[in-house]
């Protein structure tokens, strides 16, 4: 069985946001990037899991600048046969999965993380699916093989959802897909010997372009009423918080 895990480069959860060049850019100075949780927690170590009870390979794909090295080697740490880092900007979510589709060909199962962290948008996988004309199950809780065909089990509102789907499939994986390795010495050594392939983008237009990035409105102070004043709260929750 032949994996493709895809990962992304995210600033961590206490980096400051801030925007540069007229707030069209994230300003990276003074940030401290890591591999996105969802893909690494979740998408990456359930790959591993499958490969060491199945066999077959893991083979990671990153599309970004040579600075994302430092977190495809993290992955292979922590189990990733090999990897690829597409040589070009992650531009859009749909420059990404064009990227990401030109190189998927030949594997069973793509997995990737539900979203980002610091997009959210939970667009790539389903994309990436479309381009491959294979089908796509998202925010997977559960991911069992057997032979050719995965079992993949996902929450609904107001219970599970549990399907059969032959391979090859695309699936992003959410909370309790797996839990987090963290990467041993022999890990971290052998990770600087494994394949990194750097290869050149598609050649797919870039169809999206930022025009501005806003930060979100401050919160208010806190207001504290007398609970004998009810007239005032009323007040207040009808003109200012206008809820009622």
């Amino acid at each position: 069985m032949k994996i493709l895990v895809c990962i992304t480069k995210t600033p961590e959860t206490t980096a400051k946001i801030a925007f540069k060049d007229g707030d069209t850019a994230y300003d990276e100075n003074g940030v401290q990037f890591i591999m996105n949780p969802y893909d690494e927690w979740y998408a990456l170590v359930r790959a591993c899991e499958l490969k060491e009870a199945h066999g077959g390979t893991v083979t990671v794909i990153n599309v970004g600048p040579a600075t994302n090295d430092v977190i495809i080697r993290k992955a292979l740490a922590i189990g990733a046969d090999d990897a690829i880092r597409v040589d070009t900007e992650a531009s859009s979510a749909l420059y990404v999965a064009k990227q990401i589709a030109a190189q998927a060909a030949g594997y069973d199962l793509v997995l990737l993380g539900k979203e980002s962290i610091d997009y959210n948008g939970s667009e790539v996988g389903g994309m990436v699916a479309e381009l491959l004309g294979q089908p796509y199950i998202s925010y997977a809780t559960t991911l069992d093989v057997n032979g050719t065909t995965a079992t993949v089990t996902r929450d609904i509102e107001g219970g599970t959802e549990t399907a059969e789907i032959d391979f090859p499939l695309v699936v992003s994986a959410a909370k309790g897909m797996a839990e987090q390795r963290i990467p041993n010495m022999r890990g971290i050594m052998m990770a600087k010997r494994k394949p990194l392939n750097i290869v050149a983008a598609d050649g797919s237009d870039v169809l999206v372009a930022v025009s501005k990035y806003t930060l979100p409105t401050g919160k208010t102070s806190v207001k504290m009423i007398d609970p004998d004043n009810m007239d005032e709260l009323v007040r207040l929750l009808r003109e200012e918080a206008k809820v009622i």
